[in-house]
């Protein structure tokens, strides 16, 4: 359908047969209508679409063949066009899920979504970045990574994302305590003014058709090691950056669950990166629990403005993670000597520095924001006594998205224990948080009909 102005929009014909429409008349949905721009009266023109000659490269893919980088630079501008359909969008992702990419094709596959869309250059180098390939609620480290960085002198024009299948991304986060949809351009200003910045990624049309890949693995529920690599390193070359780490907790219930699946991802990134130029460390963490307290977006926001503040209730599994990350990213961008930078890091927090220079990019982004807090609170409780011995991530997260998180900001899950804690029978085991009596309901219900979700054993 082309409208005027020579906006085109890719949509289904549906034929009405009552006198709903008069004839030579035709309607449109809200959003078709809005992203055509029209006014009552207004022509359009219909045609065919042109034949997808991109499926035959998906189809290809389908029955387990490699794709290479004609194949990807096609499929991958005809997403970015709206070409492809939800079903089409998820029989590539499905494809690349079942039949696992190699190096070459993943690296193939980035330059191809680095190429559709636009790029920064600093014109200065180290650019510093970090990225955590998730599966672990609560892991929160960014903005706290960030700060320390930044304080310390480096330049880190953080990119970050949201939820994929989890109950709260960076971003999400970082939206309840700054505006995080900034322009290219505001996005530069704030990180020539302060040294970094933390900002959603989508808003900034860095390697855009990540995004629209990102929606339909959403809904599938799916985050393959080969689309994953490519995701993060195509918003990193996008973003300017030249030195990475990657953490990667690993643990039974996260999303790299054994030490031969993160080397192998682990693997997968350095090629990749080797081949793009990225300078790149990979950090296998520990991924048996959830880290800090707070699941969800405004419940991580709290845990994050603690550790930052030095509060005394501060979750210290998130910050000696932080400090930890820091410290890689400080010695790689040559901030600080070998074997000296978690001792920086740490110096940096205790300081002070990393809470006034997370306070200068939140006043640079737009102005600090106070996170909101749930409607409804309900505390979910142990049936005996004893000690915690295994808490499952990826059902607690389940739990978290139940209750809203990430669209309700203020709903998720609040810990109140961790590995090896002794509990008293009828102690709270966590919070549920929700913004609404319904999704609160729901979740209780998810929780209720699981096997406990924090194991509680006999203490010996």
């Amino acid at each position: 359908m082309t409208a005027p102005g020579n906006k085109v929009l890719i949509a289904t014909l549906n034929l009405v047969t009552s006198d709903l429409l008069a004839p030579g008349d035709i309607g449109l949905s809200e959003t078709a209508w809005l992203k055509l721009g029209l006014q009552d009266g207004a022509q359009v023109e219909l045609a065919h679409p042109a034949p997808l000659n991109s499926l035959s490269a998906v189809r290809s893919k389908i029955y387990g063949k490699v794709l290479d980088q004609k194949a990807l630079d096609s499929i991958i501008s005809d997403v970015s066009l709206g070409k492809f359909s939800d079903i089409h969008l998820s029989a590539f992702l499905t494809a690349s899920a079942a039949h696992s990419q190699d190096a070459s094709e993943v690296l193939a596959l980035t330059r191809a979504m680095v190429k559709i869309g636009k790029s920064l250059d600093w014109s200065r180098t180290p650019i510093i970045d970090k990225h955590c390939v998730g599966g672990l609620p609560g892991n929160r480290t960014t903005p706290i990574v960030v700060a320390i960085c930044v304080a310390a002198g480096l330049t880190m024009p953080k990119t970050s994302s949201r939820a994929i299948t989890s109950p709260a991304g960076t971003a999400d986060t970082m939206e309840t305590l700054a505006p995080v949809e900034l322009s290219l351009a505001a996005m530069r200003r704030v990180v020539e003014s302060v040294g970094g910045c933390i900002v959603w990624g989508g808003a900034v049309a860095l390697s855009p058709v990540d995004d629209v890949l990102i929606r339909i693995e959403r809904a599938l529920d799916i985050d393959s090691d080969g689309q994953l690599v490519a995701s993060v390193l195509s918003k990193k070359v996008a973003a300017g950056s030249s030195h990475l780490v990657i953490d990667m907790p690993v643990g039974t219930t996260a999303k790299v669950r054994s030490k031969v699946a993160a080397d192998r991802l682990g693997s997968l990134f350095k090629q990749v990166s080797n081949e793009l130029g990225l300078n790149l460390r990979v950090i296998q963490t520990d991924g048996s629990q959830p880290v800090g307290r707070g699941i969800g977006p405004a419940l991580e926001a709290r845990d994050v403005l603690a550790v930052l503040t030095g509060s005394s209730d501060r979750a210290s599994d998130l910050e000696t993670r932080a400090i930890r990350l820091a410290g890689e990213l400080l010695e790689l961008g040559n901030a600080a000597r070998a074997g000296e930078g978690v001792g920086m890091a740490a110096d940096i927090i205790a300081s002070g520095l990393a809470w006034r220079a997370f306070q200068s990019i939140c006043d640079a982004q737009g102005g600090m924001r106070v996170p909101p807090i749930a409607a409804h609170q309900h505390p979910v409780e142990t049936h005996r006594s004893g000690r915690v011995a295994s808490i499952d991530n990826r059902r607690l997260a389940k739990a978290a998205k139940l209750a809203g998180a990430p669209a309700s900001k203020a709903a998720g899950i609040d810990l109140h224990v961790s590995l090896g804690s002794v509990v008293e029978a009828n102690a709270p085991l966590f919070t549920v948080h929700a913004q609404t009596h319904g999704e609160l309901s729901y979740a209780l219900e998810y929780i209720q009909n699981e096997a406990a979700i924090i194991s509680v054993e006999e203490a010996p």
